[in-house]
């Protein structure tokens, strides 16, 4: 039996795993529903990062939560998805990584989740821990070891 506790992997920095921000999808303040669902569904995601001009990281958006905006009493009122703005949607309270926090870290993050945003020391969006490359890296070092 490997065991991980004794290795490197878990206490590494989580910077080497991560999908660069400049290869992530996103969405920036001041973008209507409109241009972020025809954003989430041209990318086939379900939920991207919300980022000022500057690549600061605000939130996440998600399909569900645009839905939700727009759903009336009779039926979904899609004649307000030019009209709202994604920070009026937006979930504000996800979890980040830093880029210097270690896999541990982000794995416990990652169980509930697919993909946790990860930014630099000035909040800067630097791109996503995801649970498929942090997998992928422990299937590697298993069957390496093996």
């Amino acid at each position: 039996m490997i065991d991980l506790q004794t290795g490197d992997f878990l206490d590494r920095s989580i910077d080497k795993l991560l999908i660069p921000s400049e290869r992530v999808a996103h969405v920036q303040i001041g973008n209507n529903l409109e241009h972020t669902l025809l954003v989430l569904t041209k990318t086939g995601y379900t939920g991207i990062p919300v980022l000022d001009a500057q690549y600061k990281l605000h939130g996440l958006i998600t399909t569900p939560l645009i839905l939700d905006a727009i759903m009336g009493i009779e039926r979904i009122e899609f004649e307000k998805l030019d009209k709202i703005a994604v920070e009026d949607v937006m979930n504000k309270d996800i979890p980040i990584l830093n880029v210097h926090d270690s896999v541990r870290k982000g794995l416990k993050l990652l169980i509930n989740l697919p993909f946790i945003c990860a930014v630099n020391d000035q909040g800067y969006f630097e791109g996503l821990l995801t649970r498929s490359a942090v997998l992928k890296q422990l299937n590697h070092i298993i069957y390496k070891k093996v």
